[in-house]
């Protein structure tokens, strides 16, 4: 790492590369994301149970890669982190279930102003509601369209069988498994696009694998020599698999595949006690920073556009939004600034292999700064507690290597430190015109205390995904 670096931290302008892919015409956008799938839970990382067969056809068909992070451990400040290419700590949202400040500028704002038609379907988990998943109220204060998605068939958090999700307002029920249900409303929404030669943004948000897990007997077939619970997880996995496949195969079918960027990723790290593992045999699971809880599979594909193999370029979710800005020359004013992403434009094309830019994560009182093969990082709030390690040398982060290693220490230790000092004053509102926070942006609460939703309780106690919260919260009368 260089000294220059503590002084780039500071700056977040987009820099367009003069040379490299050419901009396309308005290719359509969809970006898929599972829930709690783990780096390892891939057949083409080499799980020892788990076969993805359209998983794998996707990344032998595109740009897999294989340093990939969640910008969080958990699920809602990655979210967040997609939509505005920022660290969700400057968002303000530190924990799942907290809202997504009216204030920041979405990717979905920026597409629609860009002539797009954008759409949200499946997990929103970014209006500041907590427990299992419930249809969002078209008078939520948070919800996708208030973010710049004109169409959403969404639900509040994670679903299973049979969900409720809500058609921008309107309640509607699906029936089957999850992922077919969500997955069902986007092919009908891809057609309806295409049938209006409309340029279109959907992020496909599915809930699966996230417990409680969930899956038919048919796609539990594979793994009935496995404990129950990870027969259903994996099922569950299967049937995501199926749906992706599914969606690939419709793209070539109505002709829309070489002009649509597809990008799938995990939200964070895996699960631990899941038989055969689900880190592929990184350090830690969801919920912390080592690598098992923030490293995720990530593929990105555009036929005839983006040459197949893979790349160890780290990047992250916080570079979704800049990349597309990129290669669809969407303005820089559609941020808010300072952005930590970048765009991956160079190490997709051009097999660019050194960040301009360290990541920096912050979870609860851990943080971690990885700058190219080192990672700093810190599991409590202790100025002694920080480690150093050799990622390229000891990816299963065995070896503090910070008494070898003081200088690489020392300058990433400093280039945190300023990182964060721009990460506290957007804590603070100071990136915003108002030079604060608005008030009820922070605010979090459970849906069964919200009263709006107070007319559905007696109807919900029987359904399962529901049952178990509701007579510990609200015990019927």
């Amino acid at each position: 790492m260089h000294l220059r670096y503590v002084f780039l931290l500071l700056l977040s302008v987009i820099a367009v590369p003069a040379h490299g892919h050419a901009k396309a015409a308005k290719p359509n956008v969809i970006l898929v994301m599972t829930d709690d799938q783990g780096w390892g839970e891939t057949g083409y990382n080499g799980h020892p149970h788990l076969a993805t067969p359209h998983l794998d056809a996707m990344a032998a068909n595109g740009m897999r890669f294989d340093r990939f992070y969640a910008a969080a451990p958990v699920c809602s400040p990655t979210r967040a982190s997609i939509l505005t290419g920022r660290s969700p700590f400057r968002t303000g949202v530190f924990l799942h279930g907290l809202p997504l400040r009216l204030q920041e500028r979405t990717i979905a704002q920026a597409m629609r102003s860009a002539g797009y038609a954008t759409a949200h379907m499946g997990k929103w988990h970014l209006d500041g509601l907590r427990g299992p998943g419930v249809p969002i109220l078209g008078t939520d204060s948070h919800h996708p369209g208030e973010f710049g998605f004109e169409h959403w068939i969404s639900s509040t958090n994670y679903f299973d069988f049979d969900p409720i999700l809500s058609n921008a307002g309107t309640f509607e029920m699906a029936t089957g498994e999850a992922s077919a249900a969500v997955f069902s409303h986007a092919l009908k929404f891809i057609e309806s696009m295409a049938a209006a030669h409309r340029p279109f943004f959907l992020v496909l948000w599915v809930s699966a694998p996230h417990k409680p897990f969930l899956a038919t007997s048919r796609d539990r077939e594979s793994f009935a020599d496995l404990d129950e619970e990870s027969q259903h997880h994996y099922g569950e996995l299967v049937a995501f698999d199926r749906e992706l496949g599914n969606l690939r195969q419709a793209l070539r079918d109505w002709d829309l595949a070489k002009n649509t960027i597809l990008w799938f990723c995990s939200d964070n790290g895996g699960l631990p006690d899941l038989a055969g593992g689900t880190t592929g045999g990184l350090r830690g699971f969801k919920a912390s920073l080592w690598e098992g809880g923030l490293r995720v599979p990530a593929i990105i594909e555009w036929p005839g556009h983006i040459q197949p193999g893979s790349t160890a370029f780290p990047a992250a979710t916080f570079d979704i939004f800049p990349t597309l800005a990129d290669i669809l020359d969407l303005p820089v004013d559609r941020f808010i600034q300072p952005i930590d992403g970048i765009s991956l434009r160079e190490a997709i094309w051009s097999g660019q292999t050194a960040r301009s830019r360290p990541l920096g994560f912050l979870f609860r009182d851990q943080a971690a700064f990885i700058d190219g093969r080192f990672k700093l990082i810190r599991l409590q709030q202790d100025p002694q507690a920080w480690a150093l390690f050799d990622l390229e040398n000891d990816p299963a982060e065995e070896h503090d290597c910070s008494d070898a290693e003081p200088e690489q220490f020392k300058l990433l230790k400093s280039a945190f430190d300023a990182w964060r000092q721009s990460v506290d004053a957007s804590v603070a509102g100071k990136d915003y015109p108002e030079g604060t926070v608005l008030p009820g942006e922070s605010e979090s609460l459970s849906w069964w205390d919200h009263p709006a939703y107070a007319p559905w309780l007696p109807d919900w106690r029987d359904r399962p995904d529901y049952r178990e919260v509701l007579l510990k919260a609200v015990p019927p009368p």
